[in-house]
């Protein structure tokens, strides 16, 4: 990626920070959570951040990406959203979650009374691995730092990961995604901040491959779980 490259992908997450404000409405007013954080320099530190993985090159996938996805959205989110890595769309905008995959996770968002405004949205890898394969474990081990350090200066309240690699990789266990979706676990940030309240759920991808009205409830059961947290109200 050229230097140019790295600017742009770095203008356009500060651009959609500076857009973003800080927390979300809960209950009519911001969370004094999000409104202390709002005055420190997180900012600064993120786009320093964006700017580490847009130069990153220690694992093959710097050499095949198309753009390096970060991540977006509210930096001073309660909620984060957290996935496996990027796909062919992902690879081509530099922005995540926004093929078929991102477009019900937007639906998600939305049925729980949220947009991506409110919200931070990520992956484990922030490069596309070739043909939508696997992650490979080097490639979690050079790429999880950054994860790590942007749940750093997020420090939000709870983090859903969006199928079984991600919650695998947060939680550092083998799990199923079956016997783990539904519970909450505690999650601390490299710097020892937490505990956060660590969701695992469905993927929409696996949604979108096992459509069925069973999948769609238990996701939205593990929604509902996560807005009672926030103090969020149910939908009627």
């Amino acid at each position: 990626m050229s230097q140019r490259d790295i600017k742009k992908v770095v203008r356009q997450h500060k651009e959609l920070e500076d857009f973003y404000t800080g927390g979300f409405s809960v209950k009519g007013k911001a969370p004094a959570r999000a409104a202390a954080k709002s005055s420190q320099d997180d900012g600064g530190e993120m786009d320093k951040l964006v700017k580490e993985m847009c130069e990153c090159c220690q694992c093959s996938l710097g050499g095949t990406r198309s753009n390096c996805v970060p991540g977006e959205g509210n930096i001073h989110a309660q909620l984060v959203f957290v996935g496996e890595a990027p796909g062919a769309d992902e690879d081509e905008q530099g922005r995540p979650f926004v093929g078929r995959a991102g477009g019900l996770l937007d639906k998600i968002i939305a049925a729980m009374g949220l947009g991506r405004e409110d919200v931070y949205i990520c992956n484990v890898l922030k490069c596309r691995p070739p043909d939508n394969r696997d992650p490979k474990p080097e490639e979690i081990i050079r790429c999880m730092p950054f994860l790590q350090r942007q749940l750093d200066i997020i420090k939000p309240k709870i983090i859903v990961a969006l199928g079984a690699h991600a919650a695998r990789t947060l939680l550092n266990n083998n799990m199923p995604i079956g016997q783990m979706r539904g519970k909450f676990f505690d999650y601390y940030t490299s710097s020892g901040f937490g505990p956060i309240k660590l969701m695992p759920t469905f993927h929409p991808s696996y949604l979108l491959r096992n459509y069925s009205d069973d999948n769609r409830r238990l996701v939205w059961e593990d929604m509902q779980k996560v807005m009672a947290e926030l103090g969020l109200k149910k939908k009627k």
